[in-house]
């Protein structure tokens, strides 16, 4: 993630220096005031203070190379730099076209990259047969001191060891390119450039260098085949104009994306709105199925309350009954008892009250027990109905589920019909698959709408039987205890 972040920042480095340079080639803003004067155009600060050439190059330099400046001062000062050079130093090119080896401008040059220098005459010495040198963590923090900022320094090795030369390589952009540059200059300065270093006859101990060209990379040496192993070589025009298509292919393909990814947004957003107020509608109805099924069982309980709390005041009524005639029963026996002239009929007749009494006792025991039994029942009933009232509930939320997947998938098969072409087996071949799975839905949907229908009718009927056999228990036992009563 680090690298990718860092690719990112350098692609928009370049792409911003690209577009101020092509500002200041145009003639805005203005650099040059005179021969003596210049002004940075990008420094709001020092917008009317001037500089001689070499000082606005320093204050470019310094920008270009600080770490508390953003992205686009850097590369504004980067554009800035170039400009100069290129197109207001004349003095300082013709010098520098007068040092160099190849008479051609830096557009069509060719340079080893990513951006590489050459130091040579590293000082080694034999030790246990072979050349030992400076390593290249010395040489990097060396050059580093001096402002340079190589990434990393390698030394060349042959078979007898350190050949005294290194390679120093710099970032693959257009700050590594400066760097490189700036190091090739600043030897060529102190006379130890790589002019110098094939001219002199005595080159001591003082280390040369060079950014490294095509005619290195040709080279039969070792630096030439470490070159070729680890670089190319690319001119500066031919690196603008790559730069130039990775930061328009950039833009297109961030572009193109941004489009992809809007639509995509939308789509994701009618869909929602379809499933939610689908699923709106699914909950609306749930409610109101709910609420007629709480406004039904209220209804069925408070009619079996009312129906046992009648049945429960003729059972006290009967008993009632019984017991103040057992008490006259008895009374009269003990007045009978009492009587000594009693014939043998109204002993028989007061015997045969008395067995009409326990009968009619051992009646309101059997009635008792079958009003007990027609409680229970009816609280089992109750019980049966309430569990196939949740059965139908949660079937009719596995209907519903089913519903939502059936239209989900209608709407992702248009949405496929949509954005398929007729071309693309794959595309037929995921669509018949969801169509072969809508139809295999729709087909579960109608068996459960069935099986819920059925069930629904079934709970009805068995409802109305248990309804039918209450009445007649009720209307059996009632007129039966009522007329043993009156018989007695």
């Amino acid at each position: 993630m680090a690298y990718r972040s860092e690719k990112d920042s350098e692609t928009e480095l370049e792409y911003y220096k690209y577009k101020y340079y092509n500002e200041l080639k145009k003639g805005r803003p203005k650099v040059k005031f005179s021969d003596l004067a210049y002004r940075c155009p990008y420094c709001p600060g020092k917008s009317k203070q001037d500089y001689l050439f070499k000082e606005l190059l320093q204050h470019a330099s310094a920008v270009i190379t600080s770490r508390s400046r953003s992205t686009k001062e850097k590369a504004r000062h980067l554009a800035l730099e170039r400009y100069m050079r290129k197109y207001l130093d004349v003095k300082v090119h013709s010098e520098l076209a007068t040092k160099t080896e190849c008479s051609k401008p830096h557009g069509d040059q060719g340079f080893v990259y990513p951006w590489k220098g050459i130091i040579a005459n590293i000082k080694t010495e034999w030790k246990d047969g072979k050349h030992v040198g400076e390593s290249g963590t010395r040489l990097r923090e060396e050059l580093s001191r001096k402002g340079f900022n190589p990434v990393r320094v390698h030394p060349i090795w042959n078979r007898l060891g350190h050949s005294g030369f290194a390679i120093a390589e710099f970032k693959s952009d257009w700050t590594g390119f400066n760097n490189a540059m700036s190091m090739e200059k600043s030897f060529e300065v102190d006379h130890c450039g790589k002019r110098d270093y094939y001219t002199a006859k005595n080159l001591g101990d003082k280390l040369f260098g060079w950014m490294a060209h095509k005619d290195d990379y040709d080279s039969n040496g070792p630096i030439g085949v470490y070159l070729r192993k680890s670089a190319d070589v690319k001119t500066i025009s031919g690196k603008e104009a790559e730069d130039q298509r990775k930061a328009s292919t950039l833009v297109s393909n961030l572009t193109n994306t941004l489009e992809v990814q809007s639509l995509h947004l939308k789509q994701i957003e009618n869909e929602y709105q379809e499933t939610s107020a689908s699923l709106n509608k699914l909950i609306g109805q749930k409610e109101d199925k709910l609420k007629a099924y709480n406004e039904e069982m209220k209804k069925m309980q408070q009619n079996t309350r009312y129906h046992l709390e009648k049945i429960f005041l003729e059972h006290e009524k009967v008993t009632l009954h019984l017991e103040a005639q057992k008490k006259r029963l008895e009374q009269h026996e003990k007045q009978l008892q009492q009587r000594e002239a009693q014939n043998e009929t109204d002993r028989i007749k007061l015997h045969d009250e008395k067995k009409m009494n326990e009968r009619a006792a051992v009646e309101q025991k059997k009635a008792d027990e079958n009003f007990l039994k027609l409680a229970e029942e009816q609280k089992k009933e109750k019980e049966k109905l309430h569990r196939k009232t949740i059965e139908l509930e949660k079937k009719l939320d596995a209907k519903q589920a089913l519903e939502l997947e059936v239209e989900r998938m209608r709407g992702a098969l248009q949405v496929m019909k949509h954005m398929g072409d007729d071309g693309d087996f794959e595309m037929k071949k995921k669509m018949d698959l969801i169509i072969e799975d809508l139809n295999e839905k729709v087909e579960e949907l109608d068996h459960m709408e069935q099986l819920n229908q059925a069930l629904i009718i079934k709970e009805r009927k068995t409802n109305d039987e248990v309804q039918e056999a209450r009445k007649e228990l009720i209307a059996v036992c009632i007129p039966f205890l009522t007329r043993e009563v009156l018989a007695l």
